[in-house]
């Protein structure tokens, strides 16, 4: 791999926890909760990682819908980050939509969906 790829997201969000294993099937990162990392050593602040999750790939740096986009591209789920990137103003309505409604039916459904999936490929794995 070219550049490391550093994911902060909350880590007492289970929702986040499933994206980032599902991530994972796929793409070697290195995933860390906020409330657990040495933020200043990525030039990161508590508040900006509170609010979104944040990828640090390389000197780049994105945020929110633009690092979902990000980390679905390098997965190779193109067609899903094209999606959330050329939809602009609507990827990033989306995105902060389900980070301030995850007890919400549709996000709890996309939540079972990823760990029904996380379940089947660590079965697989050990199989």
């Amino acid at each position: 791999m070219d550049k490391q790829i550093v994911v902060i997201y909350d880590g007492q969000c289970h929702f986040c926890q499933a994206s980032i294993d599902w991530i994972e099937q796929k793409l070697v990162v290195e995933s860390k909760p906020f409330q657990q990392e040495d933020l200043a050593k990525l030039g990161l602040t508590y508040e900006k990682c509170s609010k979104a999750v944040h990828v640090v790939a390389g000197d780049k740096v994105l945020v929110g819908a633009a690092a979902i986009a990000y980390l679905l591209k390098m997965r190779g789920n193109r067609a899903l980050s094209l999606l959330i990137t050329t939809s602009g103003p609507f990827g990033r309505f989306g995105y902060k939509w389900v980070s301030t409604h995850r007890d919400s039916l549709v996000v709890k459904a996309v939540h079972r969906l990823l760990n029904q999936s996380n379940t089947r490929y660590n079965r697989k794995q050990k199989s």
